[in-house]
């Protein structure tokens, strides 16, 4: 058995298929004909640019809309003036076309790997299918195609790039499993859309599986069983074939409300990263918005976004969600996220640097153009402001005091905003959760966000294979913090959200439920899962399992435990 990421829910059993990448090495050389390389750089632009369009029509008929959205974003990221104008300058200092690309899309690649937030880190994935299209097409070397694919196959391979999924039949692809991806790349986007189960991150899978052998893909616990005997075949054919049943009554549930089996209603919300995003959210059926990154704004771009460009995205946000909460993290940005026009100081340990709030109140400039864009916003809709990264009371109330410099800005020149925006935390530190009972005093609102949370709590980088064991929200002591953040928010009556991806866990359920949660933020395809799993609770059922989950030592034992109960 091989063990990955379960990105894709579901189970396929079928045929391997290998997809085995094209080499793309060539040999860089100085050029003489500056004009002719140039030329030869733009034609290629146009071609990838052309068959991009056509996977993307592919792509839109055999899924959808916001699907196809991924490939068209590849167009408008080589369109960029930027990344094409630097890559055309290294052509004039006379460095041949396929250099240039592979330099300037290294710098991209590099810059989003390093922010270690998974949605960010997915446009390095984008980049680097960019850059193997260009490369392909100044190299002539053919793309691979997936459309001759036999029915009954499961698709092996070192990265399932977006291009290539444009040729996948979903009929004929009961599986996918790749080397590379995560729960939130384009790759496992795509898997979820097309209903495929997928299990991405499995360590030398090309090497370890052969053309034609019987596997058995299961995209639930991220396991790939390989030579499976008749009793496994027979064991997922069953669960396979209930697994389809459960996705159908799952659209039931379209249109309710969000309640436990008792009857409390909670909030349950989408995380996104751009206005469009706003889109698939409301498609999803989610009932707002509990967390809008607005770091793309701020990327793949030369300069600052003006404060009228950021108006514009938070009012598109607002109108697609009708009324709808609509919570925006202000700029979480530092020393862990190259941005070119920034200039920001490489650190030795940007985690735990000159980031996010502590970065923007010391631009205050840049902070309250994106505060008073924020504000212009919400008297279109229920806006709500949410700081990252406190630590500090001080830095709370700081925030606080540029927002209300922001508001008398805005009341001089007679623009409206919401006079009584909400101003809230994102509390992911263990310096929030310690001090969460002074914050809360402060605070309109908290939102956790675990991911972070989890990593601060037990230094451990999540991007670490060696201390991977100990990056789990199940640990007693992020648990532990969980639960403290939520009854002092509670105390002072204020809501507690979770933005993590915890939230969508149907083991953390339960113990949210009894530690007094709100509100649910989580992907637009977890939405009516988590609707489910809330509802199969009673109070005293999530009461019952968490009493028993706080008396437990290790994470072993938590997981063991709700592995019993889920």
């Amino acid at each position: 058995m091989l063990k990955g990421i379960g990105a894709s829910d579901g189970y396929g059993i079928g045929k391997v298929m290998l997809i085995v990448e094209q080499s793309l090495s060539y040999t860089p050389r100085e050029i003489a004909d500056v004009d002719a390389e140039l030329e030869r750089f733009r034609g290629a632009v146009d071609a990838f640019c052309d068959n991009t369009m056509e996977q993307a029509d592919a792509i839109r008929k055999s899924t959808g809309e916001k699907e196809a959205e991924i490939l068209m974003g590849h167009i408008a990221i080589i369109r960029d003036p930027f990344m094409g104008g630097e890559i055309e300058n290294l052509i004039k200092a006379h460095q041949c076309a396929e250099a240039a690309v592979e330099q300037i899309c290294k710098m991209f690649i590099d810059m989003f790997s390093a922010t270690g937030d998974d949605l960010t880190m997915q446009r390095a994935a984008d980049v680097r299918d960019i850059r193997d299209g260009l490369l392909g097409i100044l190299l002539g070397v053919q793309e691979v195609k997936i459309s001759d694919a036999p029915a009954g196959t499961v698709l092996v391979c070192r990265e399932l790039t977006p291009s290539m999924t444009a040729g996948i039949n979903k009929e004929n692809i009961l599986g996918i499993i790749t080397e590379t991806g995560s729960q939130t790349s384009h790759s496992a986007i795509l898997a979820r859309a097309l209903e495929i189960p997928a299990v991405l991150s499995v360590p030398g899978a090309v090497s370890a599986l052969s053309s034609g052998e019987l596997v058995i893909v299961d995209g639930n616990r991220g396991e790939v069983i390989t030579a499976p005997d008749e009793a496994a075949l027979d064991e997922y054919g069953a669960k396979r074939e209930a697994f389809i049943r459960e996705r159908r009554e799952l659209e039931n549930l379209r249109g309710k409300k969000t309640e436990s089996a008792d009857g409390t209603e909670y909030e349950l919300f989408c995380n996104i990263g751009t206005p469009k995003d706003a889109t698939k959210a409301v498609e999803a059926d989610g009932e707002g918005v509990g967390l809008f990154r607005t770091e793309f704004l701020f990327m793949d771009r030369n300069a600052l976004p003006t404060e009228d460009e950021q108006f514009e995205a938070y009012k598109q946000a607002s109108l697609i969600l009708k009324g709808k909460p609509l919570i925006i993290r202000t700029l979480d940005i530092g020393g862990d996220k190259e941005i070119p026009y920034l200039g920001l100081a490489k650190e030795e340990n940007p985690f735990m640097g000159f980031r996010a709030i502590r970065y923007c109140l010391k631009n205050r400039d840049m902070f309250k153009s994106q505060i008073k864009a924020i504000l212009r916003a919400s008297a279109f809709g229920d806006i709500r402001i949410m700081f990252p990264l406190i630590t500090a009371v001080e830095e709370l109330r700081a925030g606080k005091e540029l927002v209300e410099e922001a508001k008398s800005d805005l009341k001089a020149s007679g623009i409206a905003y919401d006079e009584n925006i909400a101003v809230g935390v994102m509390t992911e530190t263990a310096a929030s959760g310690v001090i969460a009972d002074l914050l809360a005093k402060e605070a309109d609102f908290f939102s956790i966000g675990t991911n972070d949370l989890t990593g601060y709590t037990m230094a451990a980088d999540r991007g670490n294979s060696d201390v991977a064991y100990l990056y789990s929200p199940f640990q007693p002591s992020v648990l532990r913090m969980i639960k403290r953040i939520i009854e002092c928010g509670r105390a002072e009556g204020i809501p507690v959200g979770m933005c993590g991806e915890a939230a969508a866990n149907p083991k953390m359920i339960p113990l949210l439920m009894s530690f007094g949660l709100t509100e649910f933020s989580v992907s637009a395809p977890s939405v009516l899962k988590v609707r489910k799993n809330i509802a199969k609770w009673t109070k005293a059922e999530a009461d019952a399992v968490a009493e028993k989950v706080m008396a437990m030592t290790t994470e072993a034992e938590v997981t063991a435990y709700l592995e019993t109960v889920v």
